[in-house]
């Protein structure tokens, strides 16, 4: 019997791909295998020996400390892609906000109160709506910073609305290249891209080296009827050099699902309570996404969106399967290959990979594998943690 530990409130979608005769699932549990969560911050929880993975039912991991857990041989999932459709969407939706008067009109009629003639009520509207208008996206210039999942999503969909699109993403994906339109520009980089662009939207992850992307020096290059889309994640731009480029007219508007109390009362900002996921299909898809590849890994040791482990995946071959992480240093493999032989156990199938500084291995052998060879492999010098399956 698998155990899991859920944190917040996942969808009951998600939750049902857990087999009741194999899998306990509990916000309660204590001595678990694997946690299921969306925003939960486990920076501060302690996290269980008995936990050897955790999901995230959302891209972002910032709530979970990655780099510790990768020691403890731990791995991480998430969920790319699952919820690009909702955020694709709503970014949309920014883009229309963002280039006419909408949110500023719909604010205006809705002060009408003390109006009780429909008739008065359209003579006035007839006279201020040139207060409220803008222009059209059709044949503007879209600047997409990062085309993975949602990057290209938003790409493809803008060039179908009639606008022009330039992109710039020094680490895409052959995945992300397959889906994009070929009638995307690549640019160099990204100050290239600012230059040209009236909207720049922003698709990559929160690292250290996306901290603040956004800043004072990247913002002076823009044109100064530009605006940015930041739908992301709030570390990538800096608020205080946001409000200074808008305060000198640097810049034309800035649309955020990342409010903070600096952009407050502004009326060239327009800021959404970080709803770009909220979605009842998102969170569905995230949270089955989540479940079947937090059961594969259980189950039979497969990987896949992990964002601290590599991609691996082997069909079983019957017999036993053995799972162990290691430091990504020589000789690891040959030493646990050794102890296996050494007991005369025949090795049916077997796929190593590395990502950074660690490996991971799966290996399927005929019949079982006592506990004293257990202790030998978890013995070898740079194995960090041994799984039976």
């Amino acid at each position: 019997m698998y155990k899991i530990r859920t944190y917040n409130a996942i969808s009951s979608k998600g939750l049902s791909r857990f087999p009741t005769d194999s899998y306990q699932v509990s916000s309660e549990t204590t001595d678990a295998d694997g946690i299921l969560l969306r925003s939960q911050k486990l920076h501060t929880e302690v996290l269980p020996d008995s936990v050897v993975a955790v999901a995230r039912a959302g891209a972002g991991t910032n709530n979970i400390p990655v780099a510790d857990y990768t020691e403890k041989g731990v791995v991480v999932f998430n969920t790319p892609g699952a919820n690009a459709n909702a955020v694709k969407e709503l970014i949309v939706a920014a883009l229309l906000l963002g280039s006419r008067d909408i949110y500023g009109g719909m604010n205006y009629v809705q002060g009408l109160t003390e109006i009780t003639d429909s008739g008065e009520m359209g003579k006035l509207l007839e006279k201020e709506k040139k207060n409220f208008a803008g222009s059209e996206i059709q044949g503007k210039t879209l600047g997409v910073v990062g085309l993975g999942a949602i990057g290209s999503m938003i790409g493809n969909l803008a060039l179908e609305l009639g606008m022009n699109v330039v992109g710039y993403d020094p680490a895409i994906s052959v995945e992300a290249a397959w889906q994009l339109s070929s009638s995307v520009e690549r640019m160099e980089n990204l100050e290239a891209l600012l230059a040209c662009s009236d909207f720049i939207t922003l698709h990559v992850p929160a690292i250290a080296a996306t901290k603040h992307l956004i800043n004072s020096k990247t913002l002076s290059g823009m044109k100064p009827t530009a605006k940015i889309l930041n739908f992301a994640r709030e570390e990538i731009v800096s608020s205080a050099d946001m409000v200074a480029a808008l305060d000198a007219g640097v810049i034309a508007g800035y649309i955020t699902d990342f409010p903070a109390p600096e952009l407050l009362g502004r009326d060239d900002v327009l800021l959404m309570p970080h709803i770009g996921a909220s979605t009842e299909e998102a969170e569905e898809n995230c949270a089955v996404m989540a479940a079947n590849q937090l059961m594969d890994f259980l189950e039979n040791g497969n990987i896949l969106n992990s964002v601290n482990y590599p991609k691996i995946k082997m069909s079983r071959n019957g017999g036993t399967r053995i799972t162990f992480t290691n430091k990504n240093v020589p000789k690891v493999l040959g030493s646990v290959l050794s102890v296996l032989a050494d007991g005369e156990i025949n090795v049916v199938d077997m796929v190593n990979k590395s990502r950074d500084e660690i490996a991971y291995n799966i290996i399927d052998i005929e019949g079982d594998l006592n506990d004293s060879l257990k202790a030998q492999i978890e013995a070898v010098e740079g194995v960090v943690h041994v799984r039976i399956i």
